[in-house]
């Protein structure tokens, strides 16, 4: 069984390459896989391990770290091995909203704990913006959420302009947002905030955090939850949903997009399959001859090597 943490926290870091340099050291001492952003706003990913013991060590290691204390932390956990390997990068933007002057350091909206975002929900006066991505609202969402049908979430402020919300909107509307684990509503918030927008709220720990709190019985979610590891999915007990996915393009496919002479697996799907050139194709047919290999041989594939220390 492994334990998986989401965890994320906006805080000014002074010397992130130094940071980054010494996540990366001292996770992978505890055996730690997963992917980790570390910019000049703080930190943002998800890690996993078969040994609890080392998940909590490296967590209390990155607590220790000068103003990343009190990170925003979800689990889960999960029979499946949700990474291959250990990715620490370095980024400008640890969530991209593609404007460097939002700083949640500075300026955010209302936080909603899971216990609370029933209610808000139920006020008529409650406008509910999902702020994930397109193909992450297919798969699931909150009853009556509004869709912006972005790609990527650096989208969110051209979506937001194209409203062309009222004064009267930004004054007297409670606008709600929520995402995956509560980063990218909670850099929307700060966004929103910027805008004029005067009654701002996300949902604190985000989808997986409501999950974890909030009884089936209760709940307002409809659906699955995409997840940015190799489960895909989650249902609302937070166990491995029915999606997989597509390793052309890393999108969620279901089994009827398995049986479709578009879908190749490793290679394409119907999603992406006419986007793919030939070489890209040849490429990946390669690549998963390798995985089924490496399978035979009772042995992980992990693809490249991650960078060296600097």
């Amino acid at each position: 069984m492994y334990k998986i943490a989401a965890l994320y926290k906006f805080s000014k870091i002074s010397n992130p390459s130094m940071i980054h340099n010494d996540i990366r050291r001292n996770l992978k001492k505890f055996l730690i896989k997963g992917t980790i952003l570390v910019g000049n706003e703080g930190i943002n990913g998800t890690i996993a391990s078969s040994k609890e013991n080392n998940l909590y060590k490296g967590i209390q290691y990155l607590n220790s770290i000068d103003g990343l204390n009190d990170l925003d932390i979800k689990y889960s956990e999960s029979y499946k091995n949700p990474f291959i390997r250990l990715k620490v990068k370095l980024k400008k933007e640890i969530v991209t909203i593609g404007d460097t002057s939002i700083d949640p350091t500075e300026s955010v909206g209302k936080y909603v704990d899971p216990k609370d975002w029933n209610k808000l929900l139920e006020n008529k006066n409650t406008v509910l913006i999902d702020t994930r991505n397109n193909y992450e609202y297919c798969i699931g969402t909150f009853e009556n959420s509004i869709n912006p049908k972005t790609e990527k979430f650096r989208e969110f402020p051209k979506w937001v302009k194209k409203q062309k919300f009222s004064k009267k909107d930004k004054e007297t509307k409670n606008i709600a947002m929520f995402c995956t684990g509560g980063i990218r509503c909670e850099k929307a918030s700060s966004f929103m905030i910027k805008k004029g927008f005067k009654n701002v709220y996300h949902l604190k720990g985000g989808i997986l955090k409501y999950f974890e709190l909030i009884s089936d019985k209760k709940s307002k979610w409809k659906g699955e939850c995409f997840v940015f590891d190799e489960r895909v999915s989650l249902k609302d007990d937070l166990t491995e949903g029915t999606y997989d996915m597509c390793h052309g393009c890393r999108m969620p496919i279901t089994e009827s997009n398995k049986r479709s002479e578009k879908y190749i697996k490793g290679v394409s799907c119907p999603n992406c399959f006419d986007n793919k050139t030939k070489v890209q194709k040849l490429r990946y047919m390669s690549r998963q001859k390798q995985i089924n290999l490496a399978k035979e041989r009772n042995q992980n594939h992990i693809g490249p090597k991650e960078e060296t220390l600097n």
